[in-house]
């Protein structure tokens, strides 16, 4: 019995040395994960971006943060900063490059005709990218990319007769017009996908509000028809024709 006991033991020790030899190279690994603790993640710019500019797309600019992000990419905020000042810098690289997916339209000769164009254009790029037109809305932030846009519609100014201040006030006038319509139709379709909500403008309106409001009271069946067949193009042709009739004018 004794010897069986032995021949088991040494057999056993046999196996347990396998074993040891075949977890060397995970005993190895395991060594090597223990010595890189500590050490930060490689981010990759690329993974950053394209995180921001989901959330941006999905759930807007008052979903984004650093905390956020780097939790999505699987670092930490401190990590992140090495790689990212702030915010405004994160929203700045996300904007980088959006103007330069939509082809640059031809341009006609005519300075007002190209006023017109080059607004129609912007309308129509923001239109497909509503989280864009969020982030424009911060304040000072933009896609450089974009700036042709800004040039042409100054330099176009200047042609028809503005002076560069009068331009560049046109300019604002008619980023005031793009933005607003954009924000307006975007609150709108959220508001569509609620078939259940009560719609209170221009519901509200009675018989009784036409000697106070007779011209809206006098619309009130009409206006979801002439509102949805609002013609962009035409309105911002309007605009731009009383911007130009400003010029030579006095102050």
């Amino acid at each position: 019995m004794g010897g069986t006991l032995l021949y088991a033991y040494r057999n056993q020790a046999g196996v347990w040395a396998g074993r040891a030899r075949d977890n060397e190279p995970v005993a190895a690994e395991e060594k090597a994960k223990k010595r890189g603790v500590g050490r930060p993640r490689r981010l990759e710019p690329e993974a950053i971006v394209a995180t921001a500019r989901r959330i941006l797309e999905e759930e807007g600019v008052a979903a984004l943060s650093m905390r956020r992000v780097a939790k999505e990419v699987g670092t930490t905020p401190m990590a992140l900063y090495h790689h990212v000042r702030d915010k405004d810098e994160l929203l700045m690289l996300t904007l980088a490059g959006t103007a330069a997916t939509v082809p640059r339209p031809e341009l006609p000769a005519d300075p007002r005709a190209r006023l017109l164009a080059v607004t129609l254009h912007m309308h129509g790029t923001l239109a497909r990218m509503p989280w864009v037109v969020e982030v424009l809305s911060l304040g000072d932030l933009t896609d450089k990319g974009a700036l042709w846009m800004v040039e042409e519609i100054v330099g176009a100014g200047v042609e028809c007769g503005l002076t560069p201040v009068e331009a560049v006030r046109a300019y604002r006038t008619l980023w005031h017009c793009v933005y607003g319509d954009l924000v307006f139709r975007r609150a709108m379709e959220r508001r569509a996908e609620e078939p259940d909500r009560k719609r209170y403008f221009p519901d509200m309106l009675t018989d009784a509000d036409a000697a106070e409001l007779p011209h809206l009271a006098a619309l009130a069946d009409s206006w979801a028809e002439l509102t949805e067949d609002y013609d962009v193009a035409r309105q911002l042709g309007a605009v731009i024709d009383g911007l130009l009739a400003q010029a030579g004018r006095p102050e």
